[in-house]
C-alpha cells in the first residue's frame, strides 16, 4: 500500500482505456465509421472503421463513473468526473518518442495524457452522509485537469489545467489552485508566460501557501532543427569488452539530435510560488525528475538526470544526481552522481550500483534513508549481506557518517515507519519467492531486528495482510499504532485479501506486535458481497488512535450490484453509505457469475471465473458458444499454483475491450483460467511450457463442456499482450480444443527479444531450445485454425513491437493460414480511441461468429482422434508428449510484456 495515494479512488466498474482517459463519443468526425450486414460482408475487408452490434456498443458508450478523492482532513471528498473514449484526433497528435518516453511538444508533457471535466466538492456530514455537491468555479470552458493535489491544511487544491486552441490543438499546461471553502479557481501565475512542464515531475505543495513548480524556462527558444546532413555515421562501439545485455526497450535515442530534443523538452526551471502571487527561481534550469520537501518543508530533495546519455536503454538509467536543497532553493550537498547504468544484469532482483531509494524517514522532520546493493547490482552474485540500509540527517555534521540501519540477505523491497521504537522492513527473492518482513526498532540499536513473517510470496493463504498508515501533522504517512482501553500492549492494523480455498475473505486484524497475536475486527460478508478496507478515516486527529474510536472506508460489491463506499465507524460497526453510483451496464445487471474449480491431468488445482448471459438456463437453451480469455503466469510450486485467487462476489467489471461484452451476445466467457507454468526446485518453468499450456486448456475446455455450458464445437480462445503468445501456441499446440483464436498486441517470436522477456531471465544462447520451442512464430506452419491478430502501429510496450504481428502474419500466410491482420494507427500497446475500439469489437465480433458461432465442421470427429491421441501421449503428429504442470507472474521492472 503507497498511503501517500491511497486517498484516490477510482471505482473498479469505470474501467478505462490504456491511458484511463475517456473522450467524446461523438467521436468519429475524422474518420470513417459504418456498420456491416450480411449483405456487405465482403467489403468487411475494405477500408473504414466500423462499429460493433448496438448491444455491445452501449456498454462501451455508458458514460464512466467519477473517480474520488478525499482531502486530508477526510471531511471533503472531490467527485472528479471524466468523460468516455477519446476520438481517434487525440491521439493522432504529433509525440516525440525519446528516451523510452513520448512528448506531446504542444503540451511539453506526456503524450496521450487523460484527464478530469470537473470537479465537484462534497461535504461529508459527521452523521456520515454527503452534503450538497458544490462545484469548482471559474475554470476556463472546456479546460482538461490533471495532477490534482491537495494542500496540506485540506483548503487549497492544486491541479493544471490545458484547453484546446483554435488549431485543434491543446495549449501548454498552466498551474491552478482552488478554494476548497469557496470553491473558486485561479491561476497560480499571474503572468501568462508561465506554463507547466510535465515531462517527469510538476508541482508539490512545500507548505500549506507555497508550491514548487517545474516550469518551462523563460529564455527556452524554437525546439532543435533537424538536420539535413547528419554530422556523422551513428556510432557505438564496444572496445572494452564489456557485458552489456539490455531488454527490447522501444523508443530510445537514436542520434545527437533526439538528445538535443530529449534535453529541449525535459530541461525545467523550479520556480516557488505562493498564493500571494510571489514567484522565485530556485536553481539552474536542468531536468528535474523528482522533488520531494522534507516533512518538517526545511529541505528538498532534488533529483536529475544529466548526460552523457545512452542509445540502448530508457532516461530512467541515465546518469542521476540527487542533491539535498534548503526549503528556499540554496544547494546544501550532493547525496550522490551515479554514473549511466547501462549494465544492469537482466537476472530478476539485479539493480542499479549505488545509492537508490532514496527518501526522507516519514516519522522524522529531515532524515534521509537510502540502500546501497553489496553484490554490484547482480543477483548471480552470492554475497551476506546484499542490501544494505543507510540513515543520515538532511545536514549532518561534520565528519558525520552515515548509520546502518538494518542489512538484509535478500533484495531490499521498502519500509513502513512508524517511529523510533518501530519501522517494518521488507526484503525478498524472485528466484525463490521468499518474502521477509523484519520488525526493527531504529531509535534503539540495543533492541535487536527480529522477523516477523518469512513466507512465500506465492502462497496467498497465509499472506498476514499490510499494515494501515496513518496520516500525521507534517502530511506523511505512518504505521498506524492502536490502542485498547485499559490495555498497554502495541497494536496495529492489518489489512488483509484473506485469500482461502473458498474466494477472498478482505479481513482487518488487530495485531499485537510484541507477542505476534492477533484478533479479526473485521471481515468481509462473504456469503452475497465482497468488501474491502480502503482507507483509515479516523487518522486526522493527532494523539493516540483508540480502537473503540476507530473508522473506516470500505468499499462493498456483488456479483450484480457495483461498487459504493462505506465509512464504518466503532464500537458499533455500523456502515453509512456515502456513494450511490448506477449500474454502468443494467442490461447485464443479471448476467450469472461463478468461480469453478477444476483439475489438471497432473493434479495441479486450476480455477476460472464462467460467467454466463442473462436469464440463461443450461437444461433449457443448451450449450453456448464460448470465449476463453487467459494470461499464464510462472509459479516455483503446485501448491501454489492451485490456489484460489479473487472472490466469486466481485462486481464484474467490463471495460471497452472486455471479453465480458460478448456476454451481451449470449457467449459464455470463461475468464481468467489460470495456465500455471511451474518450475519447482531447480527446474525451469518455461522449459515445460507447451506441456503445461496445453495441459491446462485441455482442463479448462473439459470443464466447461462437462457443465454442458459449451458447445464443444464452439469454443474460441483470446488474450492479449502475453495472452496472445498463448493464444498462437495453443492454435498451434492444441488445435483440437479450439475453433478460432483473436490475439492482441502479442510477441510471437522469442528469438526478437534475445535478454529475456516475460519472467524469464535466461538469454536466448543460454535457453535456445526453450527460446524456439516457446515461439509460435516457429509453429507457424501448424496452425490450421482461424487466428485473428490485432495490433497498435505505435506499440510502446518492452518486447512486442508491432513487427511481431507483422511477421506472424505473414508466416502464417505463407503456409495458407486462415489469417487477418488488424494494425491499429497511433495506438500503443492498449488501445484508447473510440474509433480504434469500436473497430476491435467489430473486427472480434465479425471473428466470433464468422469461426465460432456459424461453424458446422466435423470437429467432434477431430476433437475424439485427438484426445485419443492425447491419452496416448501425443498432442498431434508433429509435438511433444503432455506431461504438465503450472505457475503464477511476479513483477519485474524490465519485463517483457507485461499487461
Amino acid at each position: 500500500m503507497t498511503a501517500s495515494r491511497f486517498h484516490t479512488l477510482t471505482p473498479i466498474q469505470a474501467v478505462g482505456a490504456e491511458d484511463g482517459g475517456g473522450g467524446s463519443n461523438g467521436s468519429a468526425a475524422a474518420s470513417t465509421i459504418s456498420t456491416s450486414t450480411a449483405e456487405d460482408e465482403e467489403s468487411a475487408l475494405g477500408e473504414g472503421y466500423r462499429l460493433p452490434p448496438p448491444e455491445i456498443r452501449d456498454i462501451v458508450d455508458a458514460p464512466p463513473l467519477p473517480a474520488l478523492s478525499f482531502s486530508p482532513q477526510r471531511d471533503k471528498i472531490l467527485f472528479l468526473k471524466r468523460r468516455s473514449l477519446p476520438p481517434l484526433s487525440e491521439l493522432a497528435r504529433p509525440e516525440e518518442k525519446l528516451a523510452g518516453i513520448r512528448i506531446d511538444g504542444k503540451c511539453n508533457t506526456r503524450s496521450r495524457m487523460s484527464f478530469y471535466t470537473g470537479i465537484g466538492i462534497h461535504q461529508l456530514m459527521h452523521d456520515g452522509t454527503l452534503g450538497p455537491e458544490k462545484e469548482i468555479h471559474g475554470l476556463p470552458d472546456d479546460a482538461k485537469i490533471n495532477f490534482l493535489n491537495w494542500s496540506n491544511d485540506g483548503r487549497h487544491l492544486s491541479f493544471s489545467i490545458r484547453i484546446d486552441e483554435e488549431d485543434d490543438t491543446s495549449s501548454k499546461l498552466r498551474v491552478w489552485v482552488a478554494d476548497l471553502e469557496t470553491g473558486k479557481a485561479r491561476p497560480l501565475f499571474q503572468s501568462p508566460d508561465i506554463y507547466l512542464n510535465a515531462v517527469f515531475d510538476n508541482f508539490v505543495w512545500v507548505d500549506n501557501s507555497t508550491l514548487l513548480v517545474c516550469t518551462i524556462p523563460l529564455s527556452r527558444g524554437d525546439p532543435p532543427k533537424k538536420p539535413l546532413v547528419p554530422s556523422g555515421p551513428k556510432i557505438q562501439s564496444n572496445e572494452q569488452k564489456n557485458i552489456i545485455q539490455v531488454r527490447t526497450f522501444q523508443d530510445l535515442l537514436k542520434d545527437e539530435y533526439d538528445e538535443d530534443l530529449f534535453e529541449y523538452y525535459a530541461t525545467s526551471q523550479l520556480v516557488l510560488a505562493s498564493l500571494d502571487g510571489t514567484v522565485k527561481a530556485i536553481g539552474p534550469p536542468a531536468i528535474y525528475t523528482a522533488m520531494d520537501p522534507s516533512p518538517d518543508h526545511k529541505f528538498l530533495l532534488i533529483t536529475s538526470i544529466h548526460r552523457p546519455y545512452s542509445f540502448i536503454v530508457p532516461c530512467g538509467r541515465f546518469p542521476k544526481k540527487v542533491d539535498v536543497w534548503t526549503g528556499d532553493g540554496k544547494f546544501v550537498r550532493e547525496l550522490c552522481d551515479l554514473p549511466l547504468a547501462e549494465d544492469i544484469p537482466i537476472a530478476f532482483n539485479s539493480v542499479r550500483k549505488g545509492m537508490r531509494s532514496i527518501n526522507w524517514r516519514a516519522d522524522k522532520p529531515s532524515t534521509l534513508y537510502w540502500v546501497e546493493t553489496q553484490d554490484g547490482g547482480d543477483a548471480k552474485v552470492e554475497v551476506s549481506p546484499r542490501d544494505i540500509i543507510y540513515t543520515q540527517p538532511a545536514e549532518p555534521l561534520e565528519g558525520e557518517q552515515p548509520t546502518i540501519l538494518h542489512k538484509l540477505d535478500l533484495r531490499y523491497g521498502g519500509i513502513s515507519w512508524c517511529d523510533d521504537s518501530l519501522a517494518l522492513v521488507y526484503e525478498s527473492w524472485y528466484k525463490t519467492r521468499r518474502i521477509r518482513t523484519w520488525v526493527i526498532s531504529p531509535g534503539s540499536e540495543d533492541v535487536n531486528p527480529h522477523i516477523l513473517f518469512d513466507r512465500s510470496s506465492e502462497d496467498v493463504y497465509s499472506d498476514p495482510g499490510s499494515p494501515m498508515l496513518r496520516r500525521i501533522p507534517t502530511g506523511t504517512y505512518v504505521i498506524a499504532k492502536v490502542k485498547k482501553e485499559n490495555d498497554k500492549g502495541t497494536y496495529i492494523l492489518l489489512n488483509g485479501s484473506g485469500a482461502t480455498p473458498e474466494g477472498n475473505i478482505p479481513f482487518l486484524d488487530l495485531f499485537d506486535i510484541n507477542t505476534g497475536s492477533k484478533e479479526r475486527i473485521w471481515a468481509s460478508d462473504k456469503e452475497k458481497y465482497y468488501e474491502t478496507v480502503v482507507a483509515l478515516m479516523s487518522d486526522q486527529n493527532e494523539g493516540e488512535l483508540y480502537l473503540n474510536q476507530l473508522k473506516i472506508l470500505t468499499s462493498k460489491e456483488s456479483k450484480t450490484e457495483n461498487t459504493q463506499y462505506y465509512i464504518q465507524s466503532w464500537p458499533d460497526k455500523k456502515a453509512c453509505q456515502i456513494t450511490n453510483f448506477p449500474h454502468p451496464y443494467p442490461q447485464l445487471a443479471s448476467l450469472q457469475k461463478e468461480m469453478i474449480r477444476y483439475q489438471r491431468k497432473d493434479g495441479v488445482q486450476l480455477t476460472a471465473t464462467l460467467y454466463l448471459p442473462p436469464d440463461y438456463d443450461p437444461s433449457k437453451d443448451g450449450p453456448l458458444p464460448c470465449l476463453i480469455w487467459s494470461y499464464p503466469g510462472e509459479f516455483k510450486s503446485k501448491d501454489a499454483a492451485g490456489q484460489v485467487r479473487g472472490s466469486p462476489n466481485e462486481f464484474a467489471g467490463i471495460g471497452p475491450t472486455s471479453p465480458l461484452l460478448w456476454l451481451a451476445t449470449r457467449f459464455a466467457i470463461l475468464s481468467g483460467p489460470t495456465i500455471p507454468i511451474i518450475g519447482e526446485g531447480e527446474e525451469e518453468a518455461n522449459d515445460r511450457y507447451v506441456e503445461q499450456l496445453v495441459a491446462s486448456a485441455e482442463a479448462a475446455v473439459e470443464e466447461v463442456i462437462r457443465r454442458g455450458v459449451a458447445h464443444a464445437n464452439k469454443i474460441a480462445v483470446g488474450g492479449h499482450s502475453y495472452g496472445a503468445f498463448m493464444t498462437a501456441n495453443l492454435l498451434a499446440q492444441a488445435p483440437h480444443l479450439f475453433c478460432c483464436g483473436i490475439a492482441r498486441s502479442g510477441a510471437y517470436n522469442r528469438t526478437l527479444t534475445p535478454f529475456g522477456f516475460q519472467n524469464e531471465d535466461r538469454t536466448l544462447w543460454e535457453a535456445t531450445a526453450t527460446y524456439v520451442e516457446m515461439s509460435p512464430f516457429m509453429s507457424a506452419n501448424k496452425i490450421k485454425k482461424p487466428i485473428l491478430l490485432i495490433h497498435g502501429e505505435e506499440d510502446n510496450n518492452s518486447g512486442t513491437l508491432t513487427m511481431q504481428s507483422d511477421r506472424f502474419f505473414n508466416a502464417l500466410k505463407g503456409h495458407g493460414a486462415l489469417c487477418r491482420l488488424v494494425i491499429l494507427p497511433f495506438e500503443g500497446h492498449g488501445y484508447a480511441a473510440r474509433e480504434s475500439i469500436m473497430h476491435v469489437l467489430w473486427e472480434s465480433d465479425r471473428w466470433l461468429q464468422k469461426y465460432c458461432v456459424s461453424i458446422t465442421s466435423d470437429a467432434d470427429a477431430d476433437r475424439d482422434v485427438c484426445k485419443d491421441n492425447i491419452s496416448k501421449g501425443v498432442i498431434d503428429s508433429e509435438s511433444k508428449a503432455v506431461t504438465a504442470t503450472g505457475g503464477e507472474v511476479s513483477e519485474h521492472a524490465d519485463s517483457e510484456h507485461k499487461t
